[in-house]
This record gives C-alpha cells, sequence and structure tokens, in this order.
C-alpha cells in the first residue's frame, strides 16, 4: 500500500495566482471570462425584469389573477435550469448557442421578481392608496407614486436574489459551448485541473458577493430613508409583540399536554 502525500494548498491558487491568466487579450483569460459571465447575468436579468415587473405590478395593483404569480413562482422553484438548457439544445430549431441559456436563466429569475413585485405592491398599506385615491390620483398615478415607492425594497429584493441565482448559475453556458467562468470548472475538469476548477468556483463567488453589494447600494440609493426605517421599525415591532404574546406560550402548552397524554 502506497501513501500519497496531499496536494499542497498553494497548488489549489496556482491558476489564480498564475499572471498568464490575467492578460487582457484573447477570449480565454480570467478578465474575459468574467465579462461574459457578467454579459449573461446581466441581459438575463434585464430580460426577467422587463417580462415580470409589469406583470407584477399589474396582477399587485388590480389583485386579479394572483394564481399567475403563486404558480409562476412555483413552477420556477421546480424546474431545473440545466435541464432546460440540455433541451432546448436539442431542439433543431435553436441549437447551441446563447439562446437556450438565456431562456433557461430567464425561466430561473422571473418567478423571484414576479413574486416579490406582487408582494411589495400588496403590502402597501390601504391607508396610503386610499389617500392618494383622495387626492385625485388616477390608478396609472396611484400604482406609480403611492404604491410603487413604498413597495420597492420588496422589489429590489426580488432583483437581488434573482440577480444572485442567475449569478451562480450562470456557469451552465459551458455546456452550450460558450464562455464564462463555467468554462474554467468544464475545462479543469476535463483536464484533471484543479487549480482551474478552484478558480473557476472562487471566481463565481466572489463575483456573486460583488453584485450583490453593488446591488444593496443601488438600493440604498433609490429607497427613501422613511420607507427603510419604517420597514425597519414594523418588523421589530412584529418580533417583540411575538416575543411578549403570552397566547403563544399558552397554546404551544396547550398543544403539548395532550400530545404528552396521547404519548403516555
Amino acid at each position: 500500500m502506497t501513501f500519497t502525500p496531499p496536494v499542497p494548498l498553494v497548488n489549489y491558487f496556482g491558476y489564480l495566482l498564475d499572471g498568464a491568466n490575467w492578460h487582457l487579450s484573447g477570449d480565454s483569460s480570467i478578465p474575459a471570462r468574467l465579462g461574459q459571465h457578467l454579459g449573461y447575468t446581466l441581459v438575463a436579468l434585464a430580460i426577467s425584469a422587463v417580462i415580470a415587473l409589469p406583470l407584477g405590478l399589474l396582477i399587485g395593483h388590480t389583485n386579479r389573477g394572483a394564481f399567475i404569480a403563486i404558480g409562476l413562482g412555483n413552477l420556477g422553484r421546480s424546474l431545473p435550469t440545466f435541464g432546460v438548457v440540455l433541451l432546448l439544445v436539442t431542439i433543431p430549431q435553436i441549437g447551441v448557442g446563447v439562446g437556450p441559456v438565456l431562456a433557461a436563466l430567464v425561466v430561473l429569475a422571473v418567478p423571484p421578481i414576479l413574486a416579490q413585485t406582487y408582494a411589495g405592491i400588496r403590502s402597501v398599506e390601504r391607508s396610503a392608496v386610499d389617500a392618494a385615491v383622495g387626492m385625485g390620483m388616477r390608478p396609472l398615478q396611484v400604482l406609480f407614486r403611492a404604491e410603487l415607492p413604498m413597495a420597492l425594497p420588496l422589489i429590489i429584493g426580488g432583483l437581488r436574489s434573482a440577480l444572485l441565482q442567475v449569478t451562480a448559475t450562470a456557469t451552465i453556458a459551458a455546456y452550450a459551448s460558450l464562455g464564462g467562468l463555467g468554462r474554467l470548472l468544464i475545462d479543469g475538469l476535463n483536464r484533471n485541473e484543479y487549480d482551474q476548477i478552484f478558480a473557476g468556483a472562487v471566481l463565481v463567488a466572489v463575483l456573486a458577493i460583488a453584485l450583490d453589494y453593488a446591488s444593496a447600494g443601488v438600493e440604498r440609493a433609490v429607497v427613501s430613508p422613511g420607507i427603510r426605517e419604517r420597514r425597519g421599525g414594523r418588523s421589530r415591532r412584529s418580533r417583540t409583540r411575538r416575543s411578549n404574546d403570552p397566547t403563544s406560550s399558552t397554546n404551544s402548552t396547550k398543544e403539548a399536554t395532550p400530545a404528552a397524554g396521547t404519548s403516555a
């Protein structure tokens, strides 16, 4: 029995620390792969927002067709993105290219945006809507000048959630013979170059974190400070009420007592 010494940890950083992989020329360098990955992500997010935001605003404002938002949300969570890509690639009229990848990423991103947009509009207090109507605003003015500003935190939350999901999943573009950071994973697996696989995983994680911080900055710049403080105070008050509510502990005790008697 031969003993194989462990691979030193520094080997896993070999691809990342190699300056030849950071050159700006060519399509296989790390900056080029980052740009390709970011392009797939932002294009898919933009298409998803164009589809989901108007639909979510309409459903939330009219409260008609809520089952569409709920159904699409559940459908998007259950569909395997990789399976959608493979299915679209096998269709002769579509073939291999950026189309199947973007379609799969849009299917992944639409449900959280749609669900959060609908929930954000429906979460606006009725008194604020009535006040806007009382001021003589028309339905579209009520939507865009009263409901939308107050629903922005939840809407942007849906966009941030979709952005993170698409960033992590855009690696599937490599399976459709495209670029992106998934190329590092696929090529590394084919060549048994684990430092390249490690580099791809690290870069995807770093890119996702960077985009999340950037989107958080956009949220702070767009959402009114009063709305952020109001929502934060509302969540704190709800937690305080739940912690100080004696009925919750009483109900749990009553539920536990018959269960104990039954088991006895």
